[in-house]
């Protein structure tokens, strides 16, 4: 494990495997840096890069400084990439896409980035999240109500059946894992507020959003991470959707998968651009 100093004082923790150029890895809600998907995508990227997996505040290793703020968040972001030597390809998944598009659209110096999912709402015919739906998982972990915290998000918030719930408790280990980071829900929840209210994106929010982009879905995912990730990969300046069956996140990761479009993906040379006179 490694450490590294943000802004305001956090300790941010990271994994750093591989040899090659630099890939910072962004986790969603309820995952961090030892999340066994996280592990296993990291050791099949380090065959190429090298991969910064970090946990995101508040989780695992990391420390916690409050208040909450979203430029904290990406102020974290940016010493993980001034570790990695200044510059990174990145990969944000599901609500760590959208920490990874904001802090791209803030000058972080990205050098290209994979947005997987993000977890928008952008038809009004789409399920959405209750309006009080950050005030309300602010005040389950405020008064310590975990476990309530914990179904309320995945089922309001991310529109998973309660039976999916009632499953994951009986799951060695799973639910215990949930519960360990219940309380960055709400930091998750504050990230999405502003996109899950079924409103189209507007481009001159994302316009310097320049990197080569692409954005992955999964065929098999619910509409309205299909309609998202469509709707964004349509809105950035030079972004490409990449579709394909086994490439969701509400089930089980396809690291292999995931692992393999990353790669051709970053790996492709950037053209050089002539400019004449």
């Amino acid at each position: 494990m490694y450490t590294v100093i943000s802004k305001d004082g956090t300790k941010i923790a990271y994994d750093k495997v591989g040899q090659g150029p630099a890939l910072v890895m962004v986790a969603g809600a309820f995952s961090y840096r030892k999340f066994p998907g996280q592990v296993q995508l990291a050791n099949l990227l380090s065959e190429h890069f090298t991969v910064y997996n970090y946990d995101r505040r508040g989780r695992g290793d990391s420390g916690d400084a409050q208040p909450y703020d979203i430029a904290r968040e990406i102020e974290d972001l940016e010493a993980i990439l001034d570790e990695a030597g200044g510059s990174a390809f990145v990969w944000g998944l599901s609500s760590g896409a959208v920490l990874a598009l904001r802090a791209a659209a803030s000058g972080l110096n990205i050098k290209k980035l994979a947005l997987h999912e993000p977890p928008f709402v952008v038809d009004a015919t789409d399920p959405k999240p209750p309006e009080n739906f950050v005030s309300r998982v602010t005040e389950l972990i405020a008064a310590d109500r975990r476990e309530e915290a914990v179904k309320y998000f995945m089922t309001k918030g991310m529109g998973a059946p309660t039976f999916v719930v009632t499953m994951m408790k009986v799951i060695p280990g799973v639910w215990s894992n949930l519960l360990a980071v219940a309380h960055t829900l709400p930091y998750d929840a504050t990230l999405l507020e502003a996109y899950i209210g079924g409103n189209s994106l507007s481009s001159e929010e994302w316009r310097t959003v320049t990197m080569p982009t692409i954005v992955l879905e999964g065929t098999e995912s619910p509409a309205s991470l299909r309609h998202a990730s469509r709707a964004l990969a349509n809105v950035l300046p030079n972004a490409n959707l990449i579709s394909k069956k086994g490439l969701g996140h509400t089930k089980k990761l396809n690291t292999k998968m995931i692992a393999s479009e990353l790669n051709e993906f970053f790996m492709e040379k950037i053209p050089t651009l002539s400019i004449k006179d």
